[in-house]
Parts: C-alpha cells; sequence; structure tokens
C-alpha cells in the first residue's frame, strides 16, 4: 500500500506551481513605442498553458462505428496583465489590434507577417529556472477586454484580459 512518502518521491521538484511563470510578449513594430515586452513580462498577471484536441473521424462499417484520428484544434490563448497609469500594454494592444483591422476604415495590414508574432510562456520552478516552454507560433489579439470602473473599487488595480488566436504551438519538448 502506499504511503506518503511514495507520493512525495513520485512528486518531483514539490510539484509545478501555477504562480512560476514568465509571458514574452514581442509586439510588431508598429506597435510597440518601447519597453512593451519588458513590461509584459512584470504585468501579466494570469495566462495558461495551451490546450489541445484531436479530433476524431467516424467511419460507420457494417453497423460498428471505427473512429480514426481526425485534425488537431488549438484553444485560445489568453492573458491578463495589469493596468499602469502609462496604459503603456493597453496602448500597445490598441495599436496591434488597429493595424489589423483599422477602427475608422475597416482597412488594415494585408499580410499576415506584418501583424503575427511568436509569443512564448515559460512555467519555472521555484528557483526560476524554465522546466517547461511553449512558443505559440502566428500569434495576434482577437479580443481586449474592457476594464471595469467603479466608485466602490479603490483598493484595486486594473486589469484587462487579451484573447490571441495562434497557428499551432512548440513546446521544449515538442519540436
Amino acid at each position: 500500500m502506499a504511503n506518503i512518502n511514495d507520493f512525495k518521491a513520485v512528486l518531483a521538484g514539490g510539484g509545478a506551481r501555477a504562480n512560476q511563470f514568465q509571458v514574452t510578449m514581442p509586439f510588431p513594430g508598429y506597435a510597440a513605442q518601447g519597453g512593451e515586452t519588458r513590461v509584459m513580462s512584470f504585468l501579466c498577471r494570469t495566462t495558461n498553458l495551451p490546450g489541445q484536441t484531436l479530433g476524431e473521424v467516424p467511419v460507420p462499417f457494417r453497423g460498428r462505428t471505427l473512429y480514426i484520428a481526425g485534425d488537431r484544434t488549438f484553444e485560445t490563448w489568453t492573458t491578463t496583465v495589469m493596468n499602469d497609469t502609462d496604459f503603456l500594454l493597453r496602448n500597445a494592444f490598441e495599436r496591434w489590434m488597429n493595424g489589423i483591422n483599422a477602427l475608422s476604415d475597416n482597412s488594415g495590414l494585408e499580410n499576415p507577417s506584418d501583424y503575427q508574432v511568436d509569443a512564448f510562456v515559460d512555467q519555472l520552478d521555484r528557483a526560476g529556472s524554465v522546466i517547461k516552454s511553449y512558443t505559440f507560433r502566428g500569434l495576434f489579439p482577437t479580443t481586449i477586454d474592457n476594464i471595469e470602473l467603479g466608485y466602490d473599487t479603490n483598493d484595486a488595480v486594473e486589469e484587462f484580459a487579451i484573447t490571441y488566436r495562434y497557428q499551432f504551438f512548440e513546446s521544449n519538448t515538442t519540436t
């Protein structure tokens, strides 16, 4: 029968901690004013490691169904960032999305390589070393959430979420 010492022996490093991560977001040149990538690594409050689904194709055969692997799909990726009084990140995301599709006239960049970037999320151990890394290839924002304002929220720093679409991801164990 397993005991607590057996459990501790298989929980390497005491387990990965959800609060030990770093996001690296290189903004397209037209959206960046300077310092956004560094600030994002500090002010990104939440994110997630990517999910994926491998579809299935049902093939009927004489009253039975055979399932074979289908196409892979990727979930969207989301980050939540704290807003500073310079609105550095908020402004950069707004410029990024405006370059993709202008607020004024529905025009925008036509070449995906002009507005898509490769972004990174690293899972860290308690010493700050990378233990798992993901690279999101061809990433761009699709949603910037609103920022709630209210007289009764005097003890909170503003924050907002950004949702991204990407073409695929790679990890340090699947490249």
